[in-house]
């Protein structure tokens, strides 16, 4: 008798085990998960409004799912970290973003919020949460910005069960950035390209993801003056200006990447007769060794090498 309580015991302690490894490492398969999205979003509001969160804080939380190494590593960041005034963990705890715990202990099938993309919560409520704390000028322009309106989540770019974010770190944001920006990706692989492959930049150095004023969420108020940001002797004004370059720098370079040099969206003298179609130049213009002016060396640049302004007395054409 005392063999069989022995062996029934150990079944009941194997599979009681077997359920807890199952239950606090496979988070991503949640018992809410085939709820209706819309009755998950009302019972959360349900729970927001009647407010019962846990006295215990992280310790009612841990009590479960203390064994997932994703959630402990919450304490490896700032958000975990609770000396730090304004962190999670030095309010709420972990239902500062997750809401209160309601019932949820109880099984764990009341739903709470989560994030990312197979979260049921919508991408505005979930980024409401983060707003709550992360609402300081960087991100006063983040309704209604690009990101914004496409429902992206803050989980879709950032991790903060992490010690280091990827995407606020220079080594890995570009990366992050286009696994979505898939053109970009491609355009920063061509032969002519500002220096992203390499990290010597980022693509916060032009942009503010969470919104600008600007097109494209650009840092500075036009893409010229962003441009200007680091290629300072191209700034104006000159005395002999050229139009295309004072409206938008744009309207000749990409600024990702190109097949041609100088980052142009086309080559010369495609390029320039784009606008100069009629200044009569006819296409047998020679040099003195009689090759082509149009497809030798620098195309139109071999006589009109100022192509971005002249402050010379005699550089109307751009020439010297």
């Amino acid at each position: 008798m005392n063999m069989e309580y022995a062996w029934i015991k150990g079944k009941v302690i194997s599979c009681l085990l077997l359920f807890l490894t199952a239950f606090s490492f496979n988070l991503a398969s949640a018992p809410w998960d085939d709820k209706d999205p819309a009755e998950v979003e009302a019972i959360l509001d349900k729970k927001f409004a009647e407010g019962k969160y846990s006295p215990k804080g992280a310790d009612s939380c841990l009590m479960c799912h203390r064994r997932s190494a994703e959630v402990m590593a919450l304490f490896d960041g700032v958000h975990g970290n609770p000396d730090i005034k304004g962190s999670p963990m030095a309010d709420l705890q972990c239902e500062a973003c997750h809401g209160p715990q309601g019932s949820h202990n109880r099984g764990g099938k009341e739903p709470m919020i989560t994030f990312g993309d197979q979260s049921p919560v919508p991408a505005q409520k979930q980024n409401s949460v983060c707003m709550s704390c992360h609402n300081d000028d960087k991100r006063m322009a983040w309704s209604g910005n690009h990101h914004d309106t496409a429902d992206v989540s803050c989980a879709s770019c950032h991790l903060v069960h992490t010690g280091k974010d990827p995407i606020s770190e220079r080594k890995t944001e570009v990366e992050v950035c286009t696994s979505c920006h898939t053109q970009q990706k491609a355009d920063l692989h061509k032969r002519s390209a500002h220096p992203l492959k390499w990290q010597q930049m980022v693509c916060s150095d032009c942009h503010n993801p969470h919104g600008s004023l600007s097109d494209s969420n650009l840092k500075q108020m036009s893409v010229n003056e962003n441009c200007y940001a680091c290629h300072a002797e191209k700034r104006g004004p000159k005395l002999w200006e050229h139009s295309p370059v004072t409206d938008n720098c744009a309207n000749c370079h990409n600024p990702h990447g190109s097949v041609n040099e100088g980052m142009l969206i086309s080559k010369p003298p495609q390029l320039c007769q784009s606008c100069h179609a009629s200044d009569g130049h006819t296409s047998n213009a020679v040099f003195g060794n009689q090759k082509n002016a149009f497809n030798a060396g620098q195309s139109c640049m071999n006589c009109h090498s100022q192509v971005h302004g002249s402050n010379h007395p005699s550089g109307k054409l751009l020439q010297r």
